[in-house]
């Protein structure tokens, strides 16, 4: 095989209390990657739609997590990585994950797969940590996996996919505003109150708990934010009133999708999600601020082969 087309999930990271330590994917939104050998030793960026990125292989987050790969593995060989980037850089849904899961999955396979798919991660967290200037798999363990995630650590690097209801959905508005990733982890700081600490640990436990039960009232309850949230909601225009919004209209929970500016609201089924999703549009319209809606199951396969 010389050359592979792939579908590279979209992403929710955080969902509320699981700052650094949660993330999905998204089963409706992602960007697709046409990756292929090479005749020489060299790694190229092509991009054919979305939004202008970095095509220079040691700036693009898509090249630094081959490079990674490739340099750990010993392989000379080059390729030609096609990116179709459909999800924004810097929206809060997993724009430089996707990228940089889809140069290392691909690639591996191009190479008949000598590694697993979690010996991938650290790869594509070299990547992504290019964009965020943090070393977190949040976003890459998803769009890898698929499902629900819990990085139990990150030193050593331990990733564990969660049981989850089969019926939830994501209701996702994007605002047209871009909100750096580097720069909304600066607003967390290094210290937290105690008493802050063990609500999110409560929380991040019960959600946990909720998933693997399926006990939506407890998911619900659990879906609350004393770290981030505080910090980051005055960076999206119209957050609180969204938030009451989606709530009022039966979602789970609501909250920041990853550093932001996309907002998620968690739901039982896609018939809430959706009805979720006219009441937030209709909510934020008035801003006069362009934005994406997109309402979608959790995709369970993580980065496909697309025939």
């Amino acid at each position: 095989m010389d050359m592979i087309r792939i579908f590279c999930p979209a992403t929710v990271s955080n969902l509320s209390c699981g700052y650094d330590v949660l993330g999905l994917a998204l089963e409706q939104v992602g960007e697709e990657m046409i990756i292929r050998k090479a005749s020489d030793d060299q790694l190229t960026i092509r991009q054919t739609e979305g939004p202008e990125i970095p095509l220079d292989p040691a700036k693009n987050v898509a090249g630094v997590a081959a490079r990674s790969l490739l340099d750990h593995l010993g392989i000379k060989e080059g390729f030609e990585i096609e990116i179709a980037k459909r999800i924004k850089p810097g929206s809060g849904i997993g724009s430089s994950a996707a990228s940089a899961s889809g140069a290392v999955w691909g690639i591996n396979q191009l190479l008949g797969a000598p590694l697993s798919t979690m010996e991938l991660l650290p790869h594509a967290m070299t990547g992504e940590a290019i964009a965020s200037n943090a070393w977190h798999a949040d976003n890459v363990a998803p769009c890898l996996l698929g499902g629900f995630v819990l990085i139990r650590s990150y030193d050593p690097l331990d990733v564990i996919q969660l049981s989850f209801p089969n019926d939830l959905a994501l209701t996702i508005i994007h605002p047209h505003i871009e909100i750096k990733t580097a720069e909304a982890r600066t607003l967390i700081g290094d210290k937290i109150l105690l008493k802050n600490a063990v609500a999110q640990w409560g929380n991040l436990g019960g959600l946990i708990a909720g998933l693997a039960s399926g006990d939506h009232d407890l998911i619900s309850r659990s879906l609350v934010d004393h770290l981030a949230e505080p910090k980051r909601k005055h960076l999206i225009p119209g957050y609180d009133e969204m938030k009451s919004v989606a709530l009022a209209a039966g979602a789970l929970g609501f909250g920041i999708s990853g550093s932001g500016p996309s907002v998620f609201a968690l739901c039982k089924g896609m018939k809430k999600a959706e009805e979720v999703g006219e009441k937030l549009a209709a909510s934020f319209s008035p801003l006069n601020i362009a934005f994406d809606l997109h309402c979608s199951r959790i995709h369970t396969e993580g980065i496909r082969i697309i025939p």
